[in-house]
């Protein structure tokens, strides 16, 4: 079966449509029968396994129990608290390795006659005996689906399928074992067939037969049926990783019914991505695959611009390219890629190169409490290789950026330096490629005018090359090392002779062991980072590091120690396993899909008095710190550390305090083009007064409300000058006839969504406003001011109630779009709606003022309007926005509608054919983007679990 049919990741997906499967299969050039085979036959594939006894997807995603599906009603129970989390396909469970299991509490299968048990797999330690599947005899199992013990001699470290002879500790056992030591947070899938007949059994992994043994007989092990355990005599071991879609069979499969069920699970999880984030650290630090499949296409920029990563492995003299699209280096072929899986943190490719097995892991840390280490401008690639055939084979590794990584147009001049760095405990090589005559603080096609593109690594058989992108190429392909020489011919524009940086490992001779992991560490640093009202102010790491180099040898000794790795996969963890209780595998998929994207938009300065952080608005209007570009992220900030607010928070109210704006509303931005933060001194730019002013009130309060009690106070007590100001416009007359607070009716005036056209009277902008008014009774109520505390609350409360009555539709069953006023615009008067997004702070900020019967209509409204891919934002268009849409889905307490915004939104990220880095702005009838990509509102996707974190 051709591997681009598991690419398009539709297998066990309930609600993928077939039209879906044949547009996206045709993307990839496939056929339309190819494409009906795998379809239909991708629905019925496990009803189909020859003699099922037992199946269970572990696709409840939440409760105690595991449900089997093969009709034998052999439903498990959860002991000791495994978690549910992603898994391969829907949802999986993740075990402690010390004490969590699914009991089945009876046999399933016969283990004296033949069978087969099979499961997804993946491990998060190697240091001892682990068992993903077994059956309990009255002393030992009657099998082992297992990982074994790496001191156990040959068989050690290794997947196997374990029989013994007999219900004893001194029977003897027959393992059919892999070839190769598996690798940490790694999906696997695993097969142990035992056929009486032939006396023989055997271990398939990833569809292919790797281990057979011969035993003369086995015996029937009547107790119960475990996942996660196996027992021998006193001893337990228990599996410590993931573990999804367990089948147990009453027949001894055939290969190809083994390949069937490897084949038929998708080989990208948990979603296929729009885009897959490569190195995504800051703005400037954001490269992208835009395909399915990294051999044979270039990364690039968050906005098409390629930034290259080559990829090469050459093994037993034969080279295959597992990442980018060189030509002209000789004779090469694209590596099979196998699988990706997408993390909030990682981009964990599996590529085949022959007789090789190659990982290449992309992580971009999200140090979310951690500012020393968030401010880090580097992404890091992990490399592992190890032979899947059971022999030796010489391997090398070679990876390369090319000059594009220095600035943003190919005619540009650029030179290069290598240096050998010591890090206290190592040393690190590095290329640093760097504009010849920078622009400082300007930029190029987004991309940054001045400072330095990093390229670095170290490590045993190491080799360097900088020059002609098919010179030094054709020299990792045709020798398998490169010369340790500099391209001189510099300053040069970047597309003469397309100067590349390479570096290339000699693996030597490798077997199933894989190699220690090879390190990469990609990024760009600048100095300075941003200007503010004309000054210069340098990145959040120098206080930290004197240089990058400095910068670089910390970081580097934080990778090659895997520290850095671990607090990524248990953030990884942690997101996953909240995001599946509050919303399903599909929610836990989104939130992977958006962390390194919302991140990827700020990055940390150091002022004098204290770090800030800055955000650009990325593909939109470039500006900085646009605040209704910071109020739709907030909930991953919220989520992972408020403090964060603070920081994003701060440069806004340094401006507005400062004097040098005169408007008595917020600014909606701190400068037009970033990284130049030069204010609006004229009280003029994209004005949103009542919009601004309502989301800094709101975030303000949201990060009071976590705050300790002693920082709450001081935070709201230093700036209650200006957030009363702000609160007081939002009460004032807003001048029209009738005359109305601003909050409560704010007129024609532009709000975020600028794109649909402005909307006089907008029912949901005036939501926020109210809503602002009583986040103001919170900033009061920490400041101690209880009088103001009282004022506020009362005032939001009696405007509340005014909203509910003007923004009522005739029919009474739902809110409109704006209040029927004599100048209300035609389409937005009577009969229409729009989602009230803007309900979701009222019920995070525990305010409860929307009154649960508006909730209640609006719900059901929502329901009825629902497209295959979303609901429209209005009546007026059929375009939605990803990130209102989830606000809109933690506003309700309507589940129906909660899954249906998720699922919804689900599938367009899954099917649709535009494939950029994550858009918020797509139509849901087309399933395409609209505008927008890569921007950091999709933080906003984080809204369900930042309601849960609030506790209302």
């Amino acid at each position: 079966m051709d591997d681009r049919l598991r690419l398009l990741n539709f297998p066990m997906m309930g609600n993928v449509k077939r039209r879906d499967f044949l547009k996206m299969g045709a993307a990839l050039g496939l056929s339309a029968a190819a494409l009906d085979t795998m379809f239909f036959s991708s629905q019925t594939a496990h009803a189909a396994t020859p003699g099922l006894a037992g199946y269970w997807p572990l696709d409840n995603g939440s409760g105690t129990s595991a449900t089997d599906t093969s009709g034998g009603n052999h439903n498990g129970v959860l002991n000791g608290n495994p978690s549910w989390t992603t898994g391969k396909s829907g949802t999986a469970l993740s075990f402690n390795g010390s004490s969590t299991t699914v009991d089945i509490n009876h046999n399933v299968v016969n283990t004296s006659t033949s069978f087969s048990v099979a499961a997804w797999v993946q491990l998060t330690s190697l240091s001892n005996w682990a068992t993903a599947v077994s059956q309990d005899g009255s002393n030992v199992s009657g099998f082992y689906l297992q990982y074994t013990n790496p001191s156990a001699g040959t068989d050690g470290g290794k997947f196997a399928f374990s029989l013994i002879n007999a219900d004893a500790t001194t029977g003897t056992t027959v393992r059919a074992t892999s070839p190769f030591t598996p690798l940490v947070n790694t999906w696997y899938h695993l097969v142990g067939v035992y056929d009486a007949t032939s006396k023989q059994s055997h271990l398939y992994v990833n569809g292919a037969l790797v281990g057979t043994q011969t035993i003369a007989s086995n015996w029937n092990a009547t107790g119960e049926t475990v996942i996660g355990r196996a027992k021998f005599g006193g001893s337990v071991d228990y599996w410590p990783g993931l573990i999804d879609d367990v089948q147990l069979s009453s027949q001894a499969l055939a290969a190809s019914d083994v390949l069937t069920l490897y084949q038929t699970a998708p080989a990208l999880t948990p979603v296929r991505p729009p885009s897959v984030p490569l190195i995504v650290r800051s703005p400037y630090v954001s490269t992208w695959q835009n395909t399915s499949i990294a051999p044979g296409n270039w990364s690039t920029f968050w906005n098409g611009n390629v930034k290259a990563i080559t990829g090469i492995v050459r093994v037993d003299g034969t080279s295959y390219v597992f990442f980018g699209a060189p030509g002209g280096i000789g004779t090469v072929q694209n590596a099979t890629q196998i699988q990706l899986e997408i993390t909030a943190t990682q981009s964990r490719y599996v590529f085949q190169a022959g007789a090789v097995n190659l990982s290449v892991n992309f992580v971009s840390p999200i140090e979310a409490t951690n500012i020393e280490l968030l401010s880090v401008p580097f992404g890091y690639i992990y490399v592992q290789a190890y032979a899947n055939n059971g022999g030796t084979h010489t391997v090398s590794v070679y990876m390369d950026i090319s000059g594009e990584w220095a600035h943003g147009t190919d005619t540009t001049l650029i030179d290069w330096t290598y240096q050998t760095i010591n890090t206290g405990t190592q040393n690190v090589n590095a290329f640093s490629v760097t504009p010849s005559s920078p622009s400082v603080l300007a930029e190029t096609n987004d991309y940054p005018s001045w400072g330095s593109a990093i390229w670095a690594t170290n490590g045993a058989g190491l080799t360097y090359q900088s020059g002609q992108d098919t010179v030094v190429r054709s020299q990792a392909v045709s020798q398998g090392s490169l010369s340790n020489t500099m391209d001189t011919n510099m300053p040069r524009a970047i597309n003469n002779a397309w100067p590349v940086f390479g570096f290339n490992f000699n693996l030597g001779a490798l077997s199933g062991t894989p190699n220690t992991p090879l390190v990469f560490v990609l990024g760009h640093v600048r100095q300075p980072a941003v200007s503010y009202q004309g000054g210069q102010i340098a990145p959040l790491w120098q206080s930290y590091w004197s240089t990058w180099s400095s910068m670089l040898a910390a970081a580097y000794n934080d990778a090659t120690a895997l520290t850095l790795l671990s607090r990524a996969n248990t953030l990884d963890s942690s997101i996953a396993q909240a995001a599946v209780s509050a919303g399903g595998a599909h929610y836990a998929a989104l939130c992977a899909l958006v962390a390194r994207q919302a991140f990827g938009g700020i990055e940390l300065v150091n002022t004098a008095s204290a770090p800030w952080l800055f955000l650009k608005e990325i593909s939109s209007d470039g500006n900085v710190s646009t605040i209704d570009v910071i109020y739709p992220m907030f909930p991953i900030l919220y989520y992972l550390n408020p403090n964060l607010l603070n920081l994003i928070l701060a440069p806004i109210l340094h401006y507005v305090e400062s004097g040098l704006w005169p408007q008595t509303y917020c600014v909606h931005d701190l400068g037009s083009s970033y990284p130049n933060a030069g204010g609006h001194n004229d009280g003029g730019g994209e004005n949103m007064p009542v919009e601004e002013t309502a989301n800094m009130l709101i975030m303000a309060a949201a990060y009071i409300l976590q705050a300790s009690a002693s920082d709450a106070s001081t935070y709201s007590n230093a700036h209650y000058t200006i957030f009363k100001q702000w609160a007081n416009y939002l009460n004032a007359p807003n001048g029209g006839s009738p005359s109305r607070a601003n909050a409560l009716d704010p007129l024609l005036q532009n709000q975020t969504d600028d794109f649909t056209g402005v909307i006089a009277h907008s029912t949901n902008l005036a939501l926020k406003g109210i809503l602002a008014i009583g986040a103001m009774g919170l900033i009061a109520k920490a400041a101690g001011n209880t009088s103001d505390q009282t004022f506020y609350a009362h005032t939001a409360a009696t405007l509340i109630t005014q909203w509910a009555q003007l923004g009522q539709d005739t029919s009474q069953a739902h809110l409109d779009i704006a209040y029927t006023e004599a100048d209300t615009d035609a389409g937005t008067g009577a009969g229409t709606y729009s989602l009230k997004y803007n309900a979701f702070p009222d019920r995070t900020l525990g305010l409860n003022l929307v009154p649960t019967s508006v909730l209640q209509e609006e719900a059901a409204w929502y329901l009825q309007k629902k497209n295959a891919y979303g609901i429209p934002l209005d009546t007026r268009h059929t375009y939605t926005k990803a990130d209102w849409e989830l606000w809109a889905a933690a506003s309700t307490d309507n589940t129906q509608l909660r899954q249906f915004f998720i699922d919804a939104l689900y599938s367009f990220a899954n099917t649709s054919s535009s494939r950029v880095p994550f858009t918020d702005w797509y139509d849901t009838i087309s399933n395409t983007q609209n505008g927008f990509q890569a921007r950091p509102v999709m933080g906003g996707l984080f809204a369900v679990l930042a309601r849960i974190k609030s506790g209302h």
